[in-house]
Order: structure tokens, then C-alpha cells, then sequence
């Protein structure tokens, strides 16, 4: 494809638009029963092509996105220093793309997993590289983890990266009262791990400090509590908690430049959130939210979009993107998006086949000043977007037949 996009699809993922308008009007979807979700729309959902594609963007910034390699269920990306990359797949499974080629390679030794039997559920999530990865070659992996009795739970798992095998592989942290949802990890150059967990929609335990469900959790390197976590020493809190109240923990990342962790949570119909994570602070779920339950009232109790009282987003969506990975940019390749906030979404406002990577630009004060979508004619689930050590853009798209796509600068 040589034709820049104008926000419209060209070429091949025209014609099955052109075509699906001669056939029939299909029949309308049937309405909800009283206080409940309708059903899921079939959505706009399709094969991702060969691509290369080319767009322009909002900044000037015209871009080039290739597939450089092909798999399924891909979740979470992590770059190794020399350049290869890691990606953590659903199907409890992770490869490595070495630098420069586009063949993924199998890396054996993780931990046992449980395969996923649908999309809404997980494996092998997020990868953490330790920030003395050349002295230590460790490398931490979130995990659904089996458990006794057909249960499961969340576990992460440090292990050795030697010679493209993990070696040593030990669980050094195993959730409680945790279902086996979405979760992420990042590390600080402090050598500290950042787990962000989830509790179900419900959100009956984000608020319950004894519960280490629904929070952001924070330990050393091996597992321990550090001793000036927030709530060390307080009574009937959890000394691993950071922070509390979340809902959906989709993705961690670390600021390169100002050091700070920042955490992506799913909403529920709408109200999508990017939090600036504070020592001890309540973000509000279920009590507060930005979003509409499925059914359409205001998830708030006050029949309001509200974050009184609590800890507000510094980004959010109303209608959701359904937020996924996120990275700050501060490459040299794309010299107009430096210091943007990159993030992922599956869908936008609950129709299947409608995943981006949105663009937000900040001011030094954390205040949005404007935001763009980028790729949403691919329709594909975007799951990870990450910032390359070579100063490129790396997504990763959440199908059976999945991708990890490569942005870089228009020629």
C-alpha cells in the first residue's frame, strides 16, 4: 500500500465494507432485559493484512507500521539490553525475537500456566527485566497460576535468562484471594517490583486493605516488603500494598525520565483511567468511577461522574478504549511525539474489532492538552505498546492469529 490513510481504510480493508453494504440490513439486536448488559454486538473484527501501512498523523508525524512477526495471543513485550525482544503470551508461553530478525523462538523453562479457553482470560501476562540484568540475568514473569481444586490464582516468577532458557524459575510471590485476572509488573531502578492486581468488576475487596486484591503492590527484588512501603506497621493493612483501590490492573510502566510509575485500569462502561501512582493513596474503585455500569447507570453512588474524595486519573476514556500496555516516548526517531503517553486499547466503547493505540500529549504538570488514535482501521485488540531501546514504537495485537507490529518513521 503506497497511499497515506486520511482516517479512512484504502485498499483491501475497503472492499469487505463495499461488499457487507450490498448485502441485507441484518436484524436488529434484541433489548436488554430490565437493569441487565445487552448482548455483545459481533463488532468490526478481522484478519490483520500484510501490510506495510502507511498514515499520517495529527503532529505532522507520518509513520510506517509493519508486521515483523506473527503468533498467537501475544500479551506483553519487554526488550532484553542488547535489543532482542521478550513477548509473554496467553497461551502460557514466551518468545524471543532477536534483534534485527522477525522469527520468534520459543524460550522454555517458565512456569506452568493455565491456557487460556477464550480471550477474556490469561497466561502468561507481563515481563520485568531487572534493572542489573547483566550482572544477574533475572527476569520476573506475571502468570495465571493452577492451583489445588481446578482454582487459580496470580503468581509471579523470577528466573535466570541464560543462553534464550529460563533456569531457576521460583514463584516468588503467590496472590491471595485473587481470581487469576489481568495483572502487570514493572521495575524501578531501585530494584524494586511493582505488581498491579485485579479483584473482579465487582470490586467487593478494593477497598479491603487486608486483601491484596485490586491494588498496587510493592517488594523487593526477592519477593520481601520493603520497610518503607506505605502501611508497614499498620494495623489491618497488608504491608505489600502501595496503593488501593483499583479496578482492572492492565498495565504498569515507568517513566524513564521522571522515574515515576504510572498504571492503566480498565473501567467498567467507560471511565478507563492512567494513574500516577502516589505512597498509600485510595483511587476510588467500586466507590467512584468516571464510567457507567453495563447496564447504563453511573457506576458512582451518586449518580455522577465523581473522584471526590480520592485520588483522580490523570487520563480517561468515557466511552472506554478498554486500556491496555502503555510506555512514555523519549526516542529520537519520532521527534514530535517525544515525551507522549502511548496507550493501548482493545475496543472502543464495547464494540469488538475497534482496538488503537492512543497518543496523549502532557504538559510538566501531568495535564492532558490533546490525545490522537492511531491504527484503528487495522481493527485489531491492541494489548502492549512499548518504546523500543532503537527509538522505534512496538505493538502487540491480542488475537488468535496475533502480530507484534513495528512503528517507525514514514519514508
Amino acid at each position: 500500500m503506497n497511499a497515506f490513510r486520511l482516517g479512512v481504510c484504502v485498499g483491501v480493508i475497503l472492499c469487505p465494507i463495499i461488499a457487507s453494504a450490498q448485502q441485507a440490513a441484518p436484524a436488529p439486536a434484541p433489548a436488554p432485559a430490565p437493569g441487565r448488559a445487552p448482548p455483545a454486538p459481533p463488532g468490526l473484527s478481522q484478519p490483520l493484512p500484510d501490510g506495510p501501512f502507511l498514515y499520517r498523523t495529527g503532529e505532522g508525524q507520518n509513520i510506517r507500521v509493519t508486521v515483523i512477526a506473527r503468533m498467537a495471543w501475544p500479551y506483553g513485550i519487554s526488550f532484553l539490553p542488547n535489543g532482542d525482544m521478550l513477548v509473554a503470551q496467553r497461551i502460557g508461553e514466551l518468545r524471543r525475537i532477536p534483534k534485527g530478525s522477525s522469527t520468534p523462538v520459543l524460550v522454555p523453562g517458565g512456569p506452568k500456566s493455565i491456557v487460556p479457553a477464550s480471550a477474556g482470560q490469561h497466561g502468561y501476562m507481563n515481563i520485568a527485566v531487572h534493572p542489573r540484568f547483566a550482572q544477574n540475568q533475572l527476569l520476573y514473569l506475571v502468570y495465571t497460576k493452577p492451583m489445588p481444586d481446578n482454582k487459580r490464582t496470580t503468581a509471579v516468577a523470577r528466573a535466570r535468562y541464560v543462553d534464550g532458557k529460563l533456569l531457576d524459575t521460583t514463584d516468588i510471590w503467590v496472590g491471595e484471594s485473587i481470581t487469576g485476572g489481568p495483572a502487570s509488573i514493572a521495575m524501578t531502578s531501585d530494584e524494586k517490583l511493582w505488581i498491579g492486581t485485579s479483584g473482579g468488576g465487582s470490586g467487593a475487596l478494593a477497598q479491603d486493605p487486608g486483601s491484596l486484591a485490586s491494588k498496587v503492590l510493592r517488594l523487593n527484588d526477592d519477593g520481601s516488603v520493603p520497610k518503607d512501603n506505605p502501611f508497614v506497621g499498620k494495623e489491618g493493612y497488608r504491608p505489600e500494598i502501595f496503593s488501593t483501590g483499583h479496578r482492572t490492573a492492565l498495565g504498569l510502566t515507568v517513566n524513564p525520565v521522571s522515574g515515576q510509575v504510572f498504571l492503566s485500569e480498565m473501567g467498567p462502561n467507560g471511565g478507563d483511567e492512567i494513574n500516577l501512582l502516589k505512597p498509600g493513596l485510595n483511587y476510588g474503585w467500586p466507590i467512584v468511577s468516571l464510567g457507567r455500569t453495563y447496564p447504563g447507570p453511573w457506576q458512582s453512588k451518586e449518580n455522577e461522574p465523581t473522584h471526590h474524595g480520592f485520588e483522580t486519573p490523570v487520563v480517561y476514556w468515557t466511552p472506554s478504549i478498554s486500556v491496555s500496555g502503555l510506555t512514555f516516548y523519549y526516542g529520537d526517531a519520532f521527534p514530535k511525539w517525544k515525551g507522549n503517553l502511548f496507550v493501548g486499547g482493545l475496543r472502543y466503547g464495547e464494540i469488538p474489532g475497534t482496538g488503537r493505540v492512543d497518543r496523549v500529549l502532557l504538559n510538566d504538570k501531568l495535564e492532558e492538552l490533546r490525545r490522537e488514535s492511531l491504527l484503528t482501521d487495522l481493527h485489531q485488540r491492541v494489548r502492549d505498546v512499548k518504546a523500543g531501546p532503537d527509538g522505534l514504537i512496538y505493538v502487540a495485537t491480542d488475537e488468535e492469529q496475533g502480530a507484534i507490529l513495528r512503528i517507525e518513521p514514514a519514508p
